[in-house]
């Protein structure tokens, strides 16, 4: 794969590593726990509504 030889340009990888790093510095690394674990929440919430769902019909 070329790489851009453009001056001032970045690739998607790098633009997210450069963000992952601000956000990690604004707001700490437990950031992304917490992060984590209101999503696994959310995923077995959601999980729990559809076998629910489905036993109902």
């Amino acid at each position: 794969m070329a790489r851009k030889e453009t001056k001032g340009e970045m690739t998607v990888k790098e633009a997210g590593r450069k963000g992952g790093n601000t956000t990690k510095q604004r707001y700490g690394e437990g950031y992304y726990e917490n992060i984590g674990k209101k999503g696994g929440q959310k995923v077995r919430e959601l999980i729990k509504r559809g076998k629910e769902a489905m036993s109902r019909k």
